[in-house]
């Protein structure tokens, strides 16, 4: 493509006479369309190349706005089975997921543009059928406003980082409480596309990067696969870099942001991401993150040349990654072979401290002691400078598991079902009540959060995106008898969603269901005795029990709220009576099997 000419109106030229100028091509990128101006103009590109251009609802916002998909496929086949039965690769790009960040949605439009007008550029690829999901939080979007993002230079006006309840769909992957979420989840199995794209634009330090991106290669995405994109992400780099676009190979956190030669952090990516969300499901995910501080008109010509170069390594690379994917999930499904200890999978990844020493185009600055905050504080500078700077590059697992053969799920958790539902997982029933010897965690310890963070009281680990919500206390895993009824579901991993049902479903994992509040009322005791009947209760137990006695006594010694506390003292007794143990607190009622046998199923 020709370099842009350094002030046309648009940096993406029509070779036909009709004007098939974007809307903000025409605005000279002052502006960004509205949800309707952005469906008219695709409504008017596919009604002009019917034969290779669909439009296709895929579901509805919380707000009642049609959410679109428009798909590119040059022979005209817009069936996923048949694409994926002729060994194509379907890539999905998904964009304004944060509607301030509109910059993918508007060279979506270009570039399906260019694809079917501009003939001279190839056309659309013979390999990839490109699935576009032009504005994924449509409610947010049309929320705009020029005061919804202080950090970003242009365009005049833009959307809203939640959707219509405020939630942040880029934190709802897993849990799925919005119905957006629920409409992609949908999308996304309808599809199951062999790579995924999401678009965003940084927040964050200064620096002289128009592009940074995030392709995951860490020890939870199949090795493989991994060790394909280990290849792919300097090609990106060489590709951007050769169309003209500074690019760096990851998202840019600071490890301290008054001070950038400190270092640079990894990035954490749990599946309440987009992109986290896809290593679940043995995909490749890139997450893109322009640069906030460049103009509008240069953000979205790099969004353009990134998804161009994409396209054209997936289309070299199709068969690749077809096989790729495939065996990632095989492997998947036999994650829990019944009867057959398999390997420990990773739950949780933290940096081991290894760092290496990377070349950055940062911005230089000077820092002070601001007498407004208090704290040192960075001003950046015009200048662009090379630096060298330490970053975070060694991973280790931090929680792993060896997974069951399948869980066990009583019927009464509806909410926790239903989100296994939206994921697709497949789950059978049993048909009539069940007893066997079952794995169960015993929980305690769990702190909550005065806060609500997206509509629940969490407890998350920390990460560079947002600090450690409540406090997450421990699950032993105790082998034991259980009764469970009939009607029970029952997940077997002997499926390619297997990795989505072990991250929802044991207790330790990131986003797992009980970190997100599901399980809360487990930890509720919802039966309790009068003080003057406690009494005797703890003056028999001391008396008889001198194990008890002795665990009391330490108790009064090493901990002074508990020893000035009555009500604290006397529960003590009774939580260990066996009127106590059976409220059954913080007893998980999710079953891990070792095996189906015997388990009556429909």
């Amino acid at each position: 493509m020709p370099p842009e000419p350094p002030r046309r109106s648009s940096p993406f030229p029509s070779a036909s006479s009709v004007d098939w100028r974007t809307p903000a091509e025409r605005a000279e990128y002052r502006t960004t369309p509205d949800y309707a101006e952005t469906i008219a103009f695709l409504e008017r590109l596919v009604a002009g190349h019917p034969a290779t251009l669909r439009l296709e609802p895929f579901g509805t916002t919380g707000e009642g706005r049609t959410l679109w998909t428009v798909i590119a496929s040059r022979d005209g086949e817009f069936d996923p089975a048949r694409i994926h039965a002729a060994g194509r690769v379907v890539l999905l790009v998904q964009n304004s997921i944060h509607s301030g960040e509109m910059d993918g949605k508007d060279a979506c439009l270009a570039l399906l543009r260019d694809l079917v007008e501009r003939p001279e550029l190839g056309g659309l690829p013979s390999h990839v059928v490109l699935v576009v999901v032009p504005v994924y939080n449509a409610d947010g979007h049309e929320r705009r406003s020029p005061f919804h993002r202080i950090n970003q230079t242009g365009p005049e006006a833009m959307g809203w980082r939640g959707n219509g309840t405020n939630l942040n769909l880029n934190r709802d992957y897993l849990k799925a409480d919005a119905p957006e979420t629920r409409a992609f989840l949908r999308l996304f199995h309808r599809w199951l596309p062999d790579f995924f794209v999401d678009n965003h634009v940084t927040d964050g330090a200064d620096m002289a990067y128009e592009v940074t991106f995030a392709l995951d290669a860490t020890p939870d995405v199949d090795p493989d696969l991994g060790a394909w994109i280990g290849g792919v992400v300097p090609e990106l780099v060489a590709g951007l870099e050769a169309s003209g676009h500074p690019t760096f190979p990851d998202v840019v956190f600071l490890k301290d942001e008054t001070d950038p030669l400190r270092g640079l952090a990894a990035h954490d990516n749990p599946p309440r991401f987009s992109t986290g969300y896809t290593i679940l499901e043995n995909r490749p995910g890139l997450l893109v993150e322009l640069h906030m501080l460049k103009e509008y008109r240069i953000r979205v010509r790099a969004n353009y040349d990134l998804l161009r170069v994409l396209l054209q390594l997936l289309e070299r690379d199709a068969a690749t990654l077809i096989s790729l994917n495939r065996t990632a999930d095989d492997r998947a499904s036999r994650l829990g072979r019944a009867g057959v200890p398999g390997p420990r999978f990773p739950l949780i990844l933290e940096r081991d401290g290894t760092a290496t020493t990377v070349p950055f185009l940062g911005k230089e600055f000077r820092r002070s002691m601001s007498d407004v905050s208090g704290s040192v504080q960075i001003e950046y500078l015009d200048s662009v400078r090379e630096w060298r700077l330490p970053k975070d590059t060694g991973v280790r697992v931090a929680v792993d598991v060896v997974p069951p053969a399948a869980y066990l799920v009583p019927p009464a958790w509806t909410a926790v079902l239903e989100v296994l539902s939206a994921h697709q997982v497949e789950m059978r029933r049993t048909t009539a009540d069940w007893s066997g010897v079952v794995e169960r965690y015993r929980c305690t310890g769990m702190r909550w959060p005065a806060r609500p963070f997206e509509g629940r009281h969490p407890i998350l680990r920390a990460g560079n995106v947002e600090p450690a919500i409540g406090e997450f206390g421990r699950c032993e895993l105790r082998r034991e008898r259980a009764s469970y009824p009939a009607g029970s579901s029952v997940v077997d991993l002997s499926q390619r969603r297997a990795k989505v049902a072990i991250h929802w479903l044991e207790p330790e994992a990131p986003d797992s269901a009980l970190r997100w509040g599901f399980f809360d009322t487990i930890f509720e005791q919802k039966e309790s005795a009068e003080g003057y009947l406690l009494e005797p209760l703890a003056r028999g137990a001391l008396a008889s029990d001198p194990v008890l006695r002795a665990d009391f006594q330490r108790r009064l010694v090493d901990d002074p709220g508990f020893a000035a506390d009555a009500g604290a003292r006397l529960a003590f007794f009774y939580d260990r009576s066996p009127w106590g143990l059976a409220n059954r607190v913080g007893e998980y009622p999710v079953a891990r099997l070792s095996s189906l046998e015997g388990v009556p199923l429909t």
